[in-house]
């Protein structure tokens, strides 16, 4: 097994425990959220040398200038994901250091994730396959493109920010799917939450949050 990850036994289930509650104190309610957080071991896609520090609810360097989402952030999207039903075909933009995508693999039959940054994808990959995750396909490309290939999906989780909704991903989403985006500029952005009907659209501000901005091209 994995090194880092047979470090899970020597991570104090006790900061494990304190990390889901204070996400919960926070507001987020989904007990199957809740448990597959508890039980994914975090510290394994954070660097090293920030590895201690992986139960605390704050995003960490994961580099390329990119971080790993805030734990409560995580939970939160996930949740919003999942509050109207199960969803069987999931699309991640923004695979990152593949924790958000280990959640997902275990709350959902399928997920396709797009990275633009070669070196996490990989790094994330490695991650995955030591959790023994096999419902994941990954794709190197720009996320704003999605993954048309394998559309329609019944939920989108993105986890950078662009300054507008991009169409691409609402195109390639189902009727009565659901995308989870933080949509904007800098530090002026607001997590939305986009349920595709028979009619159009229908958008719903959640909160203002912090993301990484969504670039185009690969790396």
């Amino acid at each position: 097994m994995n090194r880092r990850l047979q470090g899970i036994g020597m991570t104090s289930r006790r900061t494990r425990e304190r990390m889901i509650g204070r996400i919960r104190e926070l507001g987020v309610k989904n007990q199957s959220v809740l448990d597959v957080m508890l039980e994914t071991p975090r510290h394994i896609f954070v660097e090293e040398a920030f590895a201690s520090r992986a139960y605390e609810d704050m995003p960490l360097p994961i580099g390329f200038s990119q971080t790993i989402s805030q734990p409560y952030i995580v939970a939160r999207m996930t949740e919003l994901l999942l509050e109207s039903g199960p969803r069987d075909k999931v699309l991640e933009v923004g695979t990152g250091s593949g924790y958000q995508t280990a959640v997902l693999a275990r709350l959902c039959k399928k997920v396709y994730s797009v990275e633009r940054i070669y070196p996490l994808q990989q790094r994330a990959r490695r991650c995955l396959q030591d959790l023994h995750l096999r419902n994941v396909l990954m794709k190197h490309s720009d996320g704003g493109w999605g993954w048309e290939d394998y559309a329609p999906y019944d939920g989108i989780l993105v986890t950078c920010a662009p300054a507008d909704l991009p169409q691409a991903l609402l195109e390639q989403l189902a009727p009565g799917g659901v995308l989870v985006i933080p949509v904007g500029d800098g530090r002026n952005q607001m997590l939305q939450r986009i349920v595709r009907t028979d009619s159009g659209y229908e958008i719903e501000d959640i909160e203002p949050v912090v993301f990484v901005p969504l670039l185009g091209g690969v790396a």
